[in-house]
């Protein structure tokens, strides 16, 4: 019998959703315990959030400063797994909180220790900075990144700001409207990810994790956007002055966050189309180091 444990947090419900869906092929097999660990806070962040908790968490969300988490129960930690599903959100381009937590724990470490790893996001759109952070926090815990699955939302970058927005300070999911599309990861990329849990169960059945990621590419698992990850990584670099400003200076946190806020409007709705026109113009003459970042944001 081998053991599968499949790990995520979610806050609206959509992130365990997918969990349950691509850990479905394990469930039907018979020679495969599944367990499922909900990583749970001491403090809980609310959802529907509030505009000042929201902005609250970017310092530590961006600067990846743990929080207090609730104790893995004792069986988790006392079992050898022998694959380790793991489902995270993206908080300000980086891993969310209580995910950032979990990986610099010690029963992190001790779960993942030597134990092949799958990492499943669902964010926005943009999730390779925070995939390069968790591969980082992975491999402190020594644990094998075997695989990677990235679902995002599928609608255009400043469309999907709006119904994230909007959902994230409802709680519900609906049209925004009545004429926006639904906010988050769609319904068809949900219910079609079982596909992606078939695989991962086939290259595991037949003790071969190592060609794994191609396959998972092949089916759609990770698709890169040249211009978005142009804005993670001109994000990032911004986010870490900002971050750093704030957690720096208690005293003045309020004000600095409410002058973020505003940078943060200006930033996606003056900026971020600069920038785009500025990548299509520049798109033909970066033809090989996209495809270079392109493969290697692909792999694992």
């Amino acid at each position: 019998m081998k053991n599968v444990l499949v790990i995520y947090y979610s806050q609206s419900g959509q992130l365990e959703t997918i969990a349950q869906n691509i850990a479905k092929p394990f469930l039907n097999s018979e020679n495969i315990k599944v367990t499922f660990h909900e990583i749970q806070l001491e403090k809980p962040f609310p959802f529907p959030w509030s505009k000042d908790a929201f902005f609250d968490a970017f310092p530590e969300s961006f600067l990846q400063i743990p929080t207090a988490l609730k104790p893995v129960p004792e069986e988790i930690l006392n079992t050898k797994f022998d694959l380790v599903l793991f489902h995270y959100q993206v908080w300000y381009l980086s891993p969310s909180i209580p995910i950032n937590s979990f990986l610099k724990s010690d029963e992190a470490k001790k779960i993942l220790n030597n134990t092949p790893v799958v990492t499943i996001s669902g964010s926005r759109n943009m999730w390779i900075m925070a995939q390069e952070k968790i591969k980082t926090l992975l491999k402190e815990a020594n644990a094998q990144l075997v695989g990677n699955v990235a679902l995002v939302d599928r609608v255009g970058n400043l469309i999907s700001v709006i119904t994230i927005v909007e959902w994230m300070f409802s709680g519900v999911k609906k049209k925004y409207l009545g004429i926006f599309p639904l906010p988050g990861v769609s319904e068809k990329d949900i219910n079609e990810s079982p596909k992606f849990g078939e695989v991962i169960l086939s290259s595991f059945n037949e003790n071969d994790l190592d060609d794994l990621q191609p396959k998972l590419v092949g089916i759609g698992a990770v698709k890169i956007s040249p211009y978005l990850v142009t804005v993670d990584k001109t994000a990032n670099k911004i986010f870490n002055k900002w971050s750093n400003l704030i957690f720096k200076n208690q005293k003045n946190r309020k004000k600095l966050l409410k002058v973020f806020n505003v940078y943060l409007f200006l930033a996606i709705w003056l900026i971020s189309p600069i920038v785009y026109i500025l990548h299509f113009i520049s798109y033909p003459f970066k033809l090989k180091t996209i495809k270079r970042q392109t493969q290697y944001y692909q792999g694992v």
